[in-house]
C-alpha cells in the first residue's frame, strides 16, 4: 500500500480544484488530479509537485469513473480524501456579464436541458464518483469526503428576507441544494465508520466559471476550508456544511 496518504481531486486542471490539489500536496499527500482532459491534467499535474499525477476523469461518464477508480485500486489501493470539486453553471459565453449570467440562471428562463446539464456534473457526477471511491475510502485508516458546494444552495438563508443569497436564485443554486442533501445523505449512512463527509462553501471566486468577475476573490482563500476539512482528525464533524467563517444553515 502506497506510503503516503492518497488524496483525489476532480475537476482539478484549474481554478479552485488546481489550487486545493496544490495545498494538498504541501501537506504531505499523493495528488491525483482529476480532469477530462488528460492532456491538460498532466500540466496542471507538473505545476502541483512531483508528488502529483494526472488522472483522466469525466465525472459524467461511468465508464470513465469506473477505470479512474480501478487505476487507483491497482497503483495505490487506497484513497484517503475524495473532493469532489468539478462543477459547472449553465452554458455561458466568454465574457458574459455577471448579471446577464445570473438573469439567465433564473428558474424562469433557464431551460430544463440547461438544468439536466448542471445536474448532471454538480449532483449525479458527485454520486457516481462518490460511490465508486468508497470502497478505496474504506481501506484507509481515516477517509475523508469534501464536496464543493455554496451558499447559494442554502434554503434557509434563502428563505430570510434579508439575506444577500436570495438575489442569487437559479439552476446553479439548486444543484448545490440538491449537493447539500446528497452530502447529508452520505453523511448519515456513514456514521460509526472511518468515513467522515462534509460541504464547504469557496465563496465567491475568480475562475472561469465567473468568467473571473469583478470583485471575485483568490482561489488561495477559496480552497482554505475545503483543506481544513479533507485533513480532519478522528475528533473532527461529519455532515457539516461551512465556510471560512464557520458553519453554514442548510
Amino acid at each position: 500500500m502506497h506510503s503516503k496518504p492518497v488524496a483525489l481531486v476532480t475537476g482539478a486542471n484549474k481554478g479552485i480544484g488546481l489550487q486545493i490539489a496544490k495545498e494538498l500536496a504541501s501537506k504531505g499527500f499523493k495528488v491525483l488530479v482529476g480532469a477530462r482532459n488528460l492532456a491538460l491534467g498532466e500540466v496542471a499535474a507538473k505545476s502541483v509537485g512531483a508528488d502529483a499525477d494526472a488522472i483522466e476523469l469525466d465525472v459524467t461518464n461511468g465508464a470513465s469513473i469506473d477505470v479512474a477508480a480501478k487505476h487507483i485500486e491497482e497503483k495505490l489501493e487506497r484513497l484517503d480524501v475524495l473532493v469532489n470539486n468539478a462543477g459547472v453553471s449553465r452554458p455561458i459565453e466568454p465574457g458574459t456579464p455577471m448579471e446577464e449570467m445570473r438573469d439567465g440562471d433564473k428558474m424562469t428562463r433557464a431551460s430544463v436541458a440547461d438544468m439536466r446539464f448542471v445536474f448532471e456534473t454538480n449532483v449525479f457526477g458527485v454520486v457516481a464518483v462518490t460511490q465508486a471511491m468508497l470502497p478505496l475510502l474504506r481501506k484507509a485508516p481515516a477517509g475523508r469526503i469534501v464536496n464543493i458546494s455554496s451558499s447559494g444552495g442554502s434554503l434557509t438563508l434563502k428563505n430570510n428576507p434579508a439575506d444577500y443569497s436570495r438575489s442569487y436564485v437559479g439552476v446553479y443554486q439548486a444543484s448545490k441544494t440538491a449537493l447539500n442533501a446528497v452530502t447529508q445523505a452520505f453523511a448519515i449512512e456513514l456514521e460509526g465508520t472511518n468515513i467522515k463527509v462534509n460541504a464547504a462553501c469557496p465563496g465567491f471566486t475568480a475562475t472561469d466559471m465567473t468568467n473571473h468577475a469583478p470583485g471575485a476573490g483568490a482561489v488561495e482563500d477559496a480552497a482554505r476550508e475545503p483543506v481544513r476539512l479533507a485533513l480532519l482528525d478522528a475528533s473532527g464533524p461529519t455532515g457539516t456544511f461551512s465556510n471560512v467563517d464557520g458553519s453554514l444553515p442548510w
